[in-house]
């Protein structure tokens, strides 16, 4: 794949992609915790590529959400997905979701969505997700007592790249070879003129290594598994709860990560724990076992009465006062008794098998002496035999379970994969049921079927569709600030071009937010939040919001602009615009906004337009505009009772003639407000 083909990627984030394994399955599948193994890049920008790499394979030209204000919705839609998920990751997987106008990604998604948002979102498997995490690599592994050897400089600079974990050594032949086995514990030969030498040492001869790494280097799949241990505990219990397949048997990973220890070294075998032990607590044992001769001896000369003639005494005198001819002759029973015992400590104390504990005969050899003192030479000779042969243990066991993990490594990936991707479909899950949704239904662009869902198309004359609008049943947006339910739910559809109009704070702008969610979510391929949703797929969204105050000259130039950019081409996309007379005085706004509605009536677009002028718009306008209402019934404790779905070709009553109403009623005919109520 030419990753730069992909949008947003440059020629850096190219090579950091190329390095990576995996990575044309990672983009193909959205897999935002593979892509950020890439380096360099985060986990929010491995979203941006995964979801660049979607726009490429469906052919999407991106920009659906064509104005700050759409991009908004698109944000906040994509916030209520991201505040369901449990994971960081599924948080940014989830960016990987956004409104398109391409059918085949609609689908896509859709078919995905429909699935997801039959899951059962259980609390066990919730909480369970809370330790789940993308598999991480061991960082800083080093290996110092093996080293890879060759011949030749090109086949070095591959293993180097291949293995950082070992030392890689050039050598010209067998001789050097058989200098540098000296040097480490193990040498494997990457050439393979080195078979069948005989040299002193492990020397291993694996012209393949790099096919088989855990055979090479088994720490770095011990340190992989140490690290995430956790993460996979925490997925397995994510499947048990959630009651799906594990991509491996769960009893067999627990068995392996019970065997490896924090730190990547090998637990549960006997034999590498007696000689670890036995290597630590040498010297302390030996020392044990000195004091244990002396003690003795001491006992021994306590409870002796030793006689010494004068030829005896002149002779210990003339020899420097030495003792030990007289230990020979006098003690040598009990010195041997002493030694013995030293001896059997050290065997004891340290659990020496027969061969290992020939080497204390000579720890406690020669002429006797007191206090009794061990010899340096056997020590050290013996605990290079217990290192040599925890060393060889510890290797054998790294190298026998780094092959039992070498079968578990891509099912565990598998394993993570999974758990995380149930956490992006529980967000969505969650999200369909908190907020009501139902999957919205998109009609063909010419109600015939053709552009839409095969299983859409049969109703696509229905009002407010047929010619590409919208129609929304019992709609309930998830962006106002109070409990769901106690949201009304609003009725709205439209057909081409139309004016909304209402009393303030009637909840004309929150009608347009929620056919804007609506939309987006539509064409995200997710659930609405709406008993049913029918709708035309549009190119784009252009949601204008309500402009604080009077625009100056320049300003009101480049908003005119705008929108002489939009009428050019509006076919096919939907136009949602809040009380754009703000802009300028409510004379000229009426004429300006009637001549935008033309040019986007000739193009056959969708547009909504919330006013408070669409009395005066009306009369303005070259063509008949429908005008839709949110009619306040009346006042009650001093709020407007409200009807929240917009009624169909009424221009509705505003906020003052209600006010005026009421206090006619209430003066019981008084002239002053009569005549007020009969100017509206």
């Amino acid at each position: 794949m030419e990753f730069t083909s992909i949008p947003g990627v440059g020629e850096k984030t190219a090579e950091s992609l190329a390095a990576l394994d995996g990575a044309e399955a990672a983009l193909r599948d959205g897999d935002v915790a593979t892509l950020a193994r890439a380096p360099g890049v985060s986990e929010g920008r491995a979203a941006a590529i995964a979801r660049g790499a979607v726009r490429r394979r469906h052919d999407d030209p991106g920009g659906w959400a064509a104005t700050d204000r759409a991009a908004e919705l698109y944000d906040d839609a994509l916030a209520l997905l991201q505040a369901r998920a449990v994971t960081d990751y599924a948080e940014q997987r989830l960016r990987t979701l956004y409104p398109s106008p391409t059918q085949s990604r609609i689908d896509e998604v859709r078919e995905w969505a429909r699935a997801a948002a039959d899951r059962d979102p259980d609390d066990d498997v919730v909480a369970a997700l809370r330790g789940v995490k993308p598999l991480a690599e061991p960082r800083g592994l080093r290996v110092r007592d093996r080293a890879l050897a060759t011949t030749d400089a090109e086949r070095y600079a591959e293993a180097e790249a291949a293995f950082p974990e070992l030392s890689v050594e050039v050598v010209e032949d067998t001789r050097g070879l058989a200098e540098l086995a000296r040097s480490y514990a193990t040498v494997v030969a990457l050439d393979e003129e080195f078979a069948g030498v005989d040299v002193d040492g492990d020397v291993r001869v694996l012209p393949d290594a790099e096919d088989h790494p855990e055979e090479v280097v088994p720490e770095r799949l011990l340190g992989f598994f140490a690290k995430n241990r956790e993460r996979l505990h925490a997925a397995l219990d994510v499947h048990d709860a959630a009651g799906i397949d594990p991509a491996c048997d769960p009893d067999d990973l627990r068995d392996a990560l019970g065997r490896v220890d924090d730190d990547g070294t090998v637990l549960g075998d006997d034999e590498l724990e007696r000689l670890s032990v036995a290597v630590d607590d040498l010297d302390a044992a030996v020392g044990t076992a000195e004091s244990v001769a002396n003690d003795h001896l001491r006992d021994a000369i306590r409870e002796r009465d030793v006689t010494i003639e004068g030829q005896d005494f002149l002779s210990l005198v003339e020899q420097g006062a030495r003792v030990d001819q007289l230990l020979s002759r006098e003690l040598a029973d009990e010195y041997d008794e002493a030694v013995r015992k030293a001896r059997e400590h050290v065997v004891d104390a340290l659990q020496l098998q027969e061969n290992e504990a020939e080497f204390t005969e000579r720890v406690f050899a020669g002429d006797p002496s007191f206090p009794v003192e061990r010899n340096e030479d056997p020590v050290n000779r013996l605990r290079t035999e217990l290192k040599a042969a925890r060393d060889q243990r510890a290797a054998k066991l790294k190298a026998d379970l780094a092959s039992d993990l070498a079968a578990l490594r891509e099912p565990v990936e598998t394993l993570v994969r999974d758990a995380l991707e149930l956490d992006v479909e529980l967000a969505v899950s969650r999200f369909t049921r908190d907020f009501d949704c139902t999957m919205p239904e998109f009609v063909d662009r010419d109600a015939a079927g053709t552009d839409g869902d095969a299983d859409d198309a049969d109703d696509a004359d229905d009002a407010g569709v047929a010619a590409g609008g919208f129609e929304i049943v019992g709609g309930r947006s998830p962006l106002l600030d109070v409990p769901h339910g106690d949201v009304d739910p609003v009725d709205y559809g439209v057909d081409g071009v139309t004016l909304l109009s209402g009393v303030n704070s009637g909840g004309k702008t929150s009608t347009l937010d929620l056919v804007a969610l609506v939309a987006t979510l539509a064409h995200m391929g997710l659930p609405v939040p709406a008993e049913s949703a029918r709708l035309r797929r549009v190119s784009e969204l252009h949601y204008y919001a309500k402009s604080q105050g009077t625009l100056d000259a320049g300003a009101f130039e480049s908003t005119l602009r705008d929108f002489g950019d939009l009428v050019d081409g509006a076919e096919g996309r939907l136009v949602l615009v809040d009380e754009l007379e703000s802009i300028t005085e409510p004379g000229a706004s009426a004429k300006i906004i009637a001549g935008i509605l033309e040019a986007l009536d000739r193009q056959g677009a969708t547009a909504v337009f919330v006013s408070h002028l669409a009395g005066d718009i009306r009369e303005a306008a070259d063509f008949p505009v429908a005008v839709d209402g949110i009619e306040a019934v009346g006042l009650e404790d001093g709020e407007l009772v409200v009807n929240r779905s917009p009624k169909k070709n009424h221009l509705a009553r505003s906020t003052p003639e209600l006010i005026v109403e009421k206090l006619a009623d209430e003066t019981d005919g008084d002239g002053f407000y009569d005549g007020l109520l009969e100017k509206f």
